[in-house]
């Protein structure tokens, strides 16, 4: 048990006592009084009376105590419901009514504020901006509403009726909120809305919201929805892995040294023959911890479907995750013992958001993977942090950059960034790749460049290897 379990407990138990002592005292008292003034008249019966009265006073009063512990309505802080208790509410108004609407509204820049001004700023934040939205609904006529803090500076409100109702309160709500200063502290407050058309089921819904935050970001555009029921989706995906239906697809990479390079792209197959495209499905994989499955069929489709004859290099998107799953380890170890062939014929590469900081570990991975004749590279090299870092740490044998480095006015704004990181690579013995090249000129600016590898439509189209 945790220390604050036990003290919580201790102080539980300290509050039941002291509640219970008046009470105690008062049944005592009564019984003694009875005792002394009716001695010789009582019953036997009062004397088990007055033990039950007693055992169920004690009980009553503990079992106020802690179910007054366990029910927790309001958040300390932002005095909004408390996440459970909002999405007991919810759940229940989703029971009544046919549409209904969820609202998510985030302060993102809640970290900022807590590293600048202090945690106590951050607090007042939290307050300060539940306060504020309440009152503006209010002032729009949406009055009686739940709004429950879920996590960090992430609101969520309840409002009956479907969102075109509510669209343009959002967007007018988000649009206001830079008027809005704490104290001088300034606030970025963004939305995003979906309803019961999407989904009826409460955790679906609040997942979307925070997918379509993330497209906003990424994006810019405003509130777009994926059409499919999210249920339905996991099923396909469900199926389509454990049937092993998928698509494969390659194209060459051009590059200066004699070795083919293709890189491998792959689709899931629906049963009626259309395909999901991984945009859609690999959030879908990451929430079913599907990964290291997803990623071991990979493999396997390659090694069943490729030609033995053709000596390419097939460059496949691994989750690092899997990569550093222990499982996963296991099953490509023993691939690459079984299929000797296979030897110098396998690229992973790898992305992710968060830095992994046991380096020393990771590089052991790669190394024992190396021994196989793996060859690793890293994505995204100017676009995420995580890349350059990688770079600077992980023994592997290719850098690819951000396809934000693929457009010929870019490279031409960018041109000393890519030669930094170029000129980086090249000192740790790492080549340099670019993809998504579309014309002739982009090519020209790539190679002056000095890059190593080069892709896209300009230089190879796709070609199918697989179709189940």
């Amino acid at each position: 048990m945790l220390l604050p379990e036990k003290k919580e407990r201790e102080y539980r138990f300290r509050l039941a006592l002291r509640i219970g002592l008046p009470i105690f005292a008062l049944v005592l008292a009564l019984i003694s009084s009875t005792l002394i003034t009716t001695y010789e008249s009582l019953h036997s019966s009062f004397y088990f009376e007055a033990i039950l009265l007693l055992a169920f006073s004690i009980y009553f009063i503990f079992y106020l105590i802690y179910k007054g512990f366990a029910v927790k309505i309001t958040d300390d802080v932002s005095k909004a419901f408390t996440r459970e208790y909002l999405y007991e509410y919810i759940n229940k108004e989703l029971e009544i009514v046919e549409s209904y609407t969820l609202i998510l509204i985030t302060i993102e820049n809640l970290h900022d504020i807590n590293k600048v001004y202090g945690i106590k700023n951050g607090d007042k934040t939290l307050l300060e901006v539940a306060t504020w939205i309440s009152n503006y609904l209010q002032a729009q006529g949406v009055g009686n509403f739940p709004i429950g803090h879920i996590k960090g500076g992430d609101f969520i409100i309840g409002l009956r009726g479907n969102k075109a109702k509510y669209s343009t309160i959002l967007d007018l709500m988000c649009l206001k909120s830079t008027e809005f200063h704490i104290d001088n502290i300034e606030l970025k407050i963004t939305g995003a809305i979906t309803d019961t058309n999407y989904s009826n089921e409460l955790h679906y819904m609040i997942e979307h919201l925070f997918e379509l935050q993330e497209i906003k970001k990424r994006e810019k555009s405003l509130y777009s929805e994926e059409s499919m029921d999210p249920t339905e989706l996991e099923s396909l995906v469900i199926n389509a892995i454990k049937n092993r239906k998928l698509s494969i697809n390659s194209q060459e990479v051009q590059s200066k040294d004699p070795s083919l390079l293709k890189e491998c792209f792959f689709k899931l197959k629906r049963d009626d023959g259309k395909y999901l495209y991984p945009k859609s499905y690999k959030k879908v994989i990451n929430k079913l911890g599907l990964s290291v499955e997803y990623d071991q069929l990979l493999i396997q489709e390659i090694i069943d479907n490729c030609s033995a004859d053709d000596q390419s290099i097939y460059a496949v998107n691994i989750s690092p995750s899997s990569l550093r799953n222990h499982d996963f380890l296991l099953y490509i170890k023993s691939v690459l013992k079984e299929y000797q062939s296979l030897e110098f014929r396998f690229m992973f590469i790898l992305s992710e958001q968060e830095y992994y900081s046991f380096t020393s570990r990771y590089n052991s991975i790669l190394n024992s993977l190396k021994g196989f004749g793996v060859l690793f590279c890293i994505d995204r090299l100017g676009a995420l942090h995580t890349s350059f870092l990688y770079l600077r740490e992980l023994n592997i044998d290719y850098v690819r950059f951000d396809t934000y480095y693929s457009n010929k006015q870019k490279i031409e704004e960018n041109s000393s960034i890519m030669e930094g990181f170029k000129i980086m690579a090249q000192e740790k013995g790492i080549k340099t790749w670019v993809k998504n090249i579309e014309d002739e000129e982009t090519l020209l600016l790539v190679k002056k460049i000095g890059v190593d590898c080069y892709q896209g439509r300009h230089i190879a189209e796709l070609t199918k290897v697989y179709d189940s």
